[in-house]
């Protein structure tokens, strides 16, 4: 055997124990007549000791030819160490080695495996396999494997049949860009890489297999950033005969279900807000319940009053900062800037201190008395010692730029704690919403979402307030799965394709075999889909979900470990009838 025992469970039990462990090394420590050497493996470190007087002689010059990185092993007895380390589950004992073997050297890696590393993003992506030698990596991926058998468990348990479905199937001009893959015996055709296994989870319901799921890869091309990757997991899940609140039940199951096995946490109530409300009072449809700050409309109370800013804007909404009264000036200046920057875009701020003696100090004293800045604080909840902060403008921008400074003012201010977990359901969606540049409406999920039964005759009058049985599951301001209940007749999903612009041929080149499915019988259905890689980001308190993933692609989508993507030889090309022409940069 190449070992007895891992370098991780070795205790002070174990002592006058013959043992053969076998990893890298850590670190090696010569103190002339007597070397220690730190034995790495995936389970944890053991500490080797080589001493002159009781290790054969050329035992102990082998040892001291060892580098960082060398896979060795050795064989020895357990004893205890005279010097204990209480920061290792193994720092009570040693191995006095007997024997050693050099199974493989290394070149000196070009960073330090260890937890605090002087490797750049970089440098650790291209030696990627290097990186995942250290314990803060290994310690993700360990927790990612621990969420995937705790769902399957969980998925199991509620009669769900694990299925897989095509990874090459038909592009679909709906959703982001697809990834195609050319066909070498059908030239000039292409499949496409699934960016999610949509329509076939819907044909598995119209088979009979009422409950399905599965862990799986989705591809998009898109733009790419630190939660986001071109490859990435979703635990992808539909149920037949369901309502929606069948469906928040089950998968709030699944995810207290993880909370409570993974880490140990009782879930409080998962909350419930409408699209509506969320975008009312938080900005976005994702808020992040960690703290309050909502936002309070103040067009009643701000109008009228001579300053031209506020009186022009279609809205005026404050946050209040509880405590934050005694921001300075500077501070204050800094976060005017802020705002201002090109990502949030707001052309200036308002605030408003609110004195521990009932006064009122703005940005704004020349236009408003202490009086009309008190009824600003009565309708923000504030009190004695907050900071009032106000923004103005078009409805739809002004609600978006103050949810990045509502975001920001709760990071500032030590309010969005990685170790507290506030889930929410927000429900009932707008089903289709309007795009500028193309000048027609897209399905806000996808054109599978089934709408409202009391909003279906708004198609025809007022499309953009059709609300849709979707929902989509928050975790601290993060949107970890959503889905929907389906169309699961064709002439509703014809309807469905005639609003979103489809031709009744498009419609049927496109999606012809799922209406045909439906006039076979197909159930009610429904569904959701986790993001899996955020999930675990989320278990893990990160922000990026590159972490949680064994071989990830930089910003630029590029795995730099393998340079990958690169050219392909130009038999290849002639094989798929793919002729290149790439136009020179400018």
């Amino acid at each position: 055997m190449f070992r007895t025992h891992t370098c991780g469970e070795l205790r002070i039990g174990h002592v006058n124990q013959e043992v053969t462990l076998a990893g890298w090394v850590q670190r090696v420590r010569n103190k002339g007549g007597l070397v220690w050497v730190d034995l790495r493996d995936r389970y944890g470190v053991t500490q080797l000791i080589f001493e002159e007087g009781s290790t054969a002689k050329h035992l102990l010059e082998k040892s001291t030819t060892l580098g960082r990185e060398f896979v060795v092993q050795a064989t020895g007895k357990v004893v205890e160490r005279a010097s204990k380390n209480d920061k290792l589950p193994t720092g009570e004992i040693e191995i006095k080695v007997e024997k050693l073997e050099i199974l493989n050297s290394a070149k000196v890696p070009p960073f330090i495996i260890e937890d605090e590393t002087d490797g750049g993003d970089d440098l650790r992506m291209k030696y990627r396999y290097l990186d995942l030698r250290r314990n803060v990596v290994r310690e993700k991926l360990q927790l990612r494997h621990r969420m995937m058998q705790e769902t399957r468990k969980y998925m199991d348990a509620q009669e769900f049949i694990e299925v897989e479905t095509p990874v090459l199937i038909k592009s679909t001009p709906e959703g982001a860009r697809d990834f195609v893959v050319p066909s070498r015996v059908n030239p000039g055709e292409f499949y496409a890489l699934p960016q999610s296994p949509q329509t076939f989870k819907q044909l598995l319901m119209v088979s009979g297999f009422d409950r399905y799921f599965q862990i799986v890869k989705c591809f998009r091309d898109e733009d790419l950033r630190a939660d986001r990757q071109p490859e990435f997991t979703q635990i992808d899940c539909e149920m037949s005969f369901v309502s929606q609140e069948d469906i928040l039940n089950t998968f709030e199951g699944l995810v207290r279900h993880l909370f409570r096995s993974v880490k140990g946490i009782e879930l409080e109530e998962v909350k419930r807000m409408t699209y509506a409300d969320a975008m009312k009072f938080y900005g976005n449809d994702k808020p992040d319940l960690r703290f309050d700050m909502k936002f309070a409309e103040l067009n009643e109370l701000a109008k009228g009053r001579g300053f031209s800013i506020f009186d022009q804007a279609e809205l005026i909404v404050g946050i209040c900062a509880k405590g934050a009264g005694e921001y300075t000036r500077k501070q204050l200046d800094e976060l005017t800037d802020w705002v201002k920057r090109p990502q949030i875009g707001a052309k200036g701020l308002v605030y408003v201190r609110c004195n521990p003696d009932g006064t009122f100090k703005s940005s704004v004293d020349k236009f408003y008395t202490n009086d009309d800045l008190k009824a600003w604080a009565g309708a923000m909840g504030a009190e004695p010692g907050d900071l009032l902060l106000v923004l103005s403008g078009e409805e739809r921008t002004t609600r978006k730029q103050m949810s990045e400074l509502r975001l920001k003012m709760g990071e500032d201010l030590g309010l969005r704690d990685r170790t507290v977990f506030k889930p929410l359901w927000v429900i009932d969606f707008p089903l289709l919403e309007w795009d500028e540049e193309t000048k027609r409406f897209h399905a806000m999920h996808h054109p599978f979402t089934s709408p409202k039964k009391d909003d279906i005759p708004l198609l025809e009058t007022d499309p953009g307030k059709v609300r849709a049985n979707a929902y989509d599951l928050v975790i601290n301001g993060v949107e970890i799965g959503g889905g929907s209940i389906r169309i699961h007749d064709r002439p509703t999903q014809q309807l469905m394709f005639r609003h979103l612009g489809f031709s009744d041929e498009e419609a049927q080149k496109q999606f012809g075999f799922l209406m045909e499915a439906f006039e076979y019988g197909a159930p009610p259905h429904g569904g959701i889909a986790f993001g899996f890689d955020r999930l675990c980001a989320i278990f893990g308190g990160s922000d990026s979900i590159r972490d949680y993933i064994a071989f990830p692609k930089n910003n630029s989508g590029r795995d730099v470990m393998i340079d990958s993507p690169s050219t392909i030889a130009e038999e290849q090309l002639k094989e798929l009838s793919i002729r290149v022409s790439i136009e020179p940069k400018s």
